[in-house]
């Protein structure tokens, strides 16, 4: 009997209620079969794909299955095939060895001679039977054999043997082309391979004379392949450095095959030596390991080279090239092409090559455009400094490897004077009668190729660009002077470029409109807002432009005044090479019209050259004034600086807006300068009024000042940190080892670049004050004074609370926090400037707040007297005429033949030859601290001028106008920190030295040949001695220093006699004096910004010290005068009759007189610049008793005039006449 079942088959459904999956299954595995279930719809779709992909699977795997047979058949039929072929091989040689021993053998025996293991070998070696057999065995070679097999590459050494003994019978029919060809590339494949093979030595060598030869026969057909080929070459150089030297025969036989492909009547050259250039030249250190170079030199067709390169960097390619090469093989591969084509012009005479050398500059151009930051950065990487101010970077400064011997050496000839000096001979720069250029295309393109390589030159060679700059215009000249016995002589350079320049459409679009700089500097951004189209030879135009930008300050430098008024159109010999390349008058006024729209468009209108859009910069202002998380907004800034910098003009990397816009303003600078020294262009040439609403121009302007102020203090910066540095940084006489030095420096560029963005974005945000700083001539200068007296009482409310002393002095003392007592000083009347220093250097910058002074008279006694402002001036009066005087033994300023002061450039060599004598080991803490304190001196100085200028009052102190334009050129953003913005000149030798500045003259208008002179490039200055207590100047020191390394061997010559003269101004105007210069500007700007500064040129910086030299106005004198005691005006409103006698006299006085009276009662003979309501304090007038024969006196120290009442206009005008010549001196009341 069965059990029956009664229940299901079918499994009971699980049914979860807490809504997780127990366990969560995996996607289904494509290899796997998973049964159907009722899950979720993704699920099901998830099986139902995993299904679809294994029945693909299914499908395709006896296909699969199929080919793999097919081919691993195929494989090894083809491999048996090829054993056979190998055994065949083997059997024909062995045959063709033993019937060579057996004849060999037959013939020593008829001779007699005895048969050796040797002879066997030789007859292995031997040469083929005929030319059948050795091309049989040499198409069955190409067929079997592998580089990778070492057997095959045995037997094709074994060949090559017999081959090269054969080669001489052989006849190389055309049905050889093809076996040749592939035993080329197995040759190739084999040097490849060597490593893996273990290719000995003499196996390669073979197999190398056996390249040389095909090369030679086939090279057309070889030229497609070249780059493989000389691929293995260079990898057979490349082994041979890391195992074993190549002795002489292996070097020689390497160059044979390198040069068997390199045929001259090769059609196909140009693509061999891209192969070659590609693949060989990559190799450094070719000339170690090949011996040199020469041998390789002398089979080289530069022509083809150059093509070659010209190719491969195209624009169409070059970025393959560059992008496949490290920057350590592109810098090997211009070191290579450099020593060719020196080679190839000095050995061969191959110089005469125009196309060669348009080529040449062509490549040289893009390769150093590429390099030039590794080689600013490493050609002179012994010494880790700060680059110049007025260079292009793109790459951050960082200590840098330095370059091998060889490339240095090449790429240093680059900024040779011989070949800078070279280039521009090769151009025609001649005009027709019209003056008229050649405006043919291949002449645009010449100009615009050598303009392009001047301005690389420039880049890459930081250091040297002056240099460079003077050796491009002296080749200029020298092919002038060559020219002379031809029909038409060509034009100087500067001529020659500004024609060019001129005749462009890009000059006359930017002369005519400023607004059309927007898109000639970004025309990206233009084609965004406008429907304009690139000019067509923009860049090439540009090119031109800018190298004459770059050339004309040279020149500018070392042209005297007299040359550059007397500009001529036609050019003479009696003519001094620089007055021949002076433009013509209209010719700078047309120059300064396109550079003052140039330059104002950069400044005005920088976000737009940018591309930035407005509305973005409105909202990231907007941020920093909401008050929402500046450390935020300043932190976004960082990462997305605005960078008109970024934009490259011309087409040539590291060529910015930032470049342009310092070259631009240096030259409209040094224009306007000159205009300011001696006037040749109107008053109202330079302003550019009608651009802005001058109505609204000083709130403006006052506004921005205060925007700039909240940014910095965003950035958590003081306003000017960074542009002022400690001396120490600079004065390696000072202190610090090498080593610190070159941390300094480091710290240094870091905070350059990191103030560079910022200055960037500042100079969007501040158009005006960018413009007031570095263009200031283009607003009236009466504008800029107010502008200046505006900022500096932003400052006093920023600092005080009020532009109030009185109130400010009030609150210090209520305060409690004894500040007051910091800025209180007596300082004794025989020593004004010693106790002064003492008392006030440690303030600072909190010299800015009012100070309290207490005079002492000799007997140690405290002069009475309230300083409502009075003390203060004569204590600033004092001071000034102490420390400026040349006779009170301090000998820091010291005058020139016109009594104007400057920096003494001798007060270090002097204080160290004090030291020395007093015998303090130089490098000590002693001689450290006495150098400290002569520079803090200088230091102090500064601030007492800037405080005379922060407070209005004028001293009569009158300065040298080349030292007070490096105050004018602090402080603009196209300037450096310091006096390095400033660079010198000829004329400013004047204002140094009248006799030294003639004797340049006569040794620059020298006709006959200046070697005569003897000159060096050296200079000797004199140092004076002081006997104690004495200032007998009597004895003097010559001390002798080279102007540049080696100097003292180098000659002046007719050649050089620029260079030198360039050299003597910088040492004289900015090396010699660079230290103390630095300090009293680093005083000068704790006390007023620098950029304040920037806003005026020298003469008008003299006006604010000293006031304005024009005539005295009588009538605003009256009008601003003030009256006290009995000359008080009453309630009738009419003046005393004395006082209107008085003013009876002064009105019949000469400008001289009201000086003299000016002066007798302020202290000095100038009217404040805008007028005497801006006298601090005003002009006072009081009674001083009824005696008809007392003297008027004053007290200068508040501007008080102290006038007897006299009865009647002719004894006013005796007395007072008697007491402003007689000197009367100041009483204290």
């Amino acid at each position: 009997m069965y059990t029956s079942f009664t229940g299901t088959a079918r499994r009971p459904r699980k049914v979860d209620l807490s809504g997780r999956n127990a366990k969560l299954s995996s996607p289904a595995s494509p290899g796997v079969r998973q049964p159907p279930s009722s899950q979720t719809s993704s699920k099901t779709l998830a099986n139902a794909q995993a299904e679809r992909i294994l029945r693909q699977q299914e499908r395709l795997r006896p296909p699969a299955a199929t080919a793999i047979q097919r081919s691993w058949r195929g494989h090894k039929a083809r491999q048996e095939t090829k054993d056979a072929w190998r055994r065949e091989w083997d059997r024909r040689e062995a045959d063709a060895s033993i019937s060579q021993y057996r004849h060999t053998e037959a013939s020593a025996h008829r001779d007699g001679d005895d048969m050796s293991a040797g002879r066997y070998q030789e007859a292995k070696s031997s040469p083929y039977r005929d030319e059948e057999q050795c091309l049989q065995q040499l198409r069955l070679l190409v067929q079997f054999a592998s580089s990778r097999n070492s057997q095959d590459v045995h037997r094709l050494c074994q060949f090559a043997q017999r081959f090269l003994c054969s080669h001489q019978v052989l006849a190389l029919t055309s049905i050889w082309t093809y076996p040749l060809l592939r035993l080329s590339k197995l040759i190739t494949a084999a040097l490849k391979h060597q490593e893996i093979t273990g290719l000995p030595a003499q196996s390669r060598n073979v197999l190398l004379q056996l390249l040389s030869s095909v090369a030679e026969t086939i090279p057309k057909q070889l030229a497609s392949y070249s780059a493989q080929y000389f691929d293995a070459l260079a990898e057979t150089l490349v082994t041979s450095k890391f195992k074993t030297t190549l002795d002489t025969n292996e070097q020689r036989l390497l160059e044979a095959a390198v040069l068997g492909l390199l045929q001259p009547d090769n059609s196909n050259s140009i693509v061999v030596y891209e192969g070659f250039t590609a693949s060989f030249l990559r190799v450094p250190d070719i000339p170690g390991l090949l011996g040199g170079l020469e041998n390789l030199a002398k089979g080289i067709h530069f022509a083809p080279l150059c093509a070659a390169m010209n190719s491969m960097l195209s624009a169409s390619n070059g970025d393959s090239l560059i992008q496949l090469r490290s920057r350590d093989e592109m810098l090997w591969l211009l070191a290579y092409f450099i020593f060719f084509r020196r080679f190839s012009a000095t050995e061969k005479n191959d110089a005469s090559d125009k196309t060669s050398n348009t080529l040449f500059v062509d490549v040289i151009s893009r390769l150093v455009s590429y390099l030039a930051d590794e080689i600013g950065s490493r050609v002179d990487s012994s010494v880790i400094s700060v680059p110049p101010p007025d260079t292009v970077s793109t790459a951050p400064q960082v200590p840098a490897t330095p370059l091998p011997d060889f490339v240095r050496k090449e790429i240093l000839t680059l900024a040779s004077q011989e070949n800078v000096s070279r280039l521009l001979t090769s151009v025609n720069m001649k005009a027709d009668n019209n003056g008229t250029l050649d405006s043919s295309e291949a002449h645009n393109h010449q100009d615009s190729t050598l303009a392009i390589y001047a301005l690389t030159l420039l880049r890459a060679f930081p250091r040297r660009g002056d240099e460079i700059r003077m050796w491009l215009y002296l080749g200029s000249t020298n092919e002038l002077h060559h020219g002379r016995d031809q029909k038409e002589a060509p034009l100087p350079a500067i001529k020659y470029y500004f024609r060019a320049a001129s005749q462009t459409k890009v000059y006359h679009m930017i002369k005519s409109d400023p607004r059309k700089v927007i898109d000639l500097l970004n025309p990206d951004a233009a084609k965004r807002q406008t429907n304009t189209t690139t000019i067509p030879g923009i860049h090439e135009q540009w090119q031109v432009i800018l190298i004459f930008l770059e050339l004309y300050p040279i020149v500018l430098k070392v042209m005297d005044d007299e040359e550059f008024l007397t500009g001529a159109s036609s050019i003479s010999d009696s003519q001094s090479w620089t007055r021949q390349s002076a433009l013509t008058l209209a010719s700078v006024k047309d120059l300064t019209i396109f550079l003052k729209n140039l330059a104002f468009s950069m400044y005005w209108n920088a976000s737009e050259i940018a591309g930035i859009e407005e509305t973005e910069t409105t909202e990231s202002i907007a941020g920093y004034f909401r008050g929402t998380s500046t450390a935020t907004a300043a932190n976004l800034r960082d990462e997305k600086p605005i960078k008109p910098g970024d934009i490259h003009i011309a087409g040539v990397p590291g060529m910015t807006v930032d470049y342009l816009k310092r070259m631009v303003t240096g030259l409209l600078r040094m224009i306007y300068e000159r205009d300011s020294r001696r006037h040749f262009l109107s008053n109202d040439h330079w302003l550019m009024t009608q651009w802005f609403e001058m109505d609204r121009f000083i709130p403006a302007v006052v506004q921005e000042e205060e925007e700039k102020h909240k940014i910095q203090e965003s950035y958590g910066e003081d306003p000017d940190d960074g542009e002022q540095t400690d001396e120490e940084e600079r004065h390696d006489y000072l202190i610090g080892t090498q080593r610190t030095q070159q941390v300094r420096n480091i710290e240094k560029l870091k905070r350059q670049q990191k103030k560079a963005s910022r200055r960037r974005y500042l100079e969007s945000v501040t158009p005006r004050l960018e413009i007031l700083q570095n263009m200031p001539f283009f607003i009236p200068f009466s504008t800029r004074v107010q502008i200046f007296r505006h900022f500096v009482q932003l400052d006093q409310l920023r600092r005080r609370g009020t532009a109030d002393a009185d109130m400010w002095r009030f609150a210090m003392m209520n305060s409690g926090r004894g500040e007051m007592g910091k800025h209180r000083a007596r300082v004794h009347r025989e020593s004004i400037f010693d106790d002064a220093y003492d008392q006030y250097y440690d303030l600072g910058e909190g010299l800015k707040e009012p100070i309290q002074i207490s005079f002492v008279d000799k007997f140690d006694t405290v002069e009475e007297g309230i300083d409502g402002g009075g003390v203060t001036k004569e204590f600033l009066t004092s001071v000034t005429n102490e420390a400026f005087s040349s006779k009170n033994g301090l000998d820091l300023f010291i005058e020139n033949d016109q009594h104007l002061l400057y920096p003494n450039p001798m007060a270090l060599d002097e204080r160290k030859d004090l030291l020395s004598q007093a015998e303090i080991v130089q490098g000590s803490a002693e001689w450290n601290d006495n150098m400290r304190d002569l520079l803090r001196r200088f230091e102090f100085m500064g601030r007492i001028i800037g405080k005379c200028l922060y407070e209005g009052i004028l001293v009569d102190v009158h300065f040298a106008g080349f030292f007070l334009l490096k105050w004018a050129l602090t402080g603009g953003s196209g300037s450096a920190s310091k006096e390095s913005g400033y660079r010198a000149n000829l004329n400013d030798l004047r204002d140094l030295d009248e006799g030294l500045y003639q004797g340049i003259l006569q040794l620059k208008n020298y006709p006959g040949n200046v070697e005569d002179f003897s000159l060096n490039f050296e200079v000797t200055d004199t140092l004076f001695y002081r006997e104690p207590q004495s200032y007998d100047q009597s004895l003097q020191k010559p001390v002798t220093r080279e102007l540049r390394p080696g100097g003292s061997q180098i000659p002046v010559t007719n050649e050089n006699r620029l260079v030198y003269i360039s050299y003597i101004a910088r040492h004289r105007l900015q090396v010699q004096p660079f230290p103390q210069t630095s300090a009293f500007l680093k005083g000068l700007g704790t006390i007023i910004s620098p950029s304040w500064l920037s806003m005026f040129n020298q003469n008008e910086l003299q006006t604010l010290v000293g006031g304005d030299s024009s005539e005295i106005d009588i009538a605003d004198l009256r009008q601003n005068t003030q009256y006290g005691g009995l000359y008080q005006i009453g309630d009738d409103g009419q003046e005393h009759p004395s006082v209107q006698l008085f003013w009876q006299a002064m009105q019949s006085f000469a400008d001289e007189d009201r000086r003299k009276v000016l002066k007798f009662v302020t202290s000095t003979p100038r009217a404040p610049l805008l007028g005497f309501s801006m006298l601090n304090p005003r002009f006072s007038i009081r009674d001083s008793g009824n005696d008809q024969t007392r003297l008027p006196t004053t007290s200068t120290c508040v501007n008080l005039l102290k006038l007897p009442v006299y009865n009647d206009g002719k004894t006013l005008r005796n007395r007072l006449l008697y007491s402003i010549n007689a000197g009367a001196g100041f009483n204290l009341s």
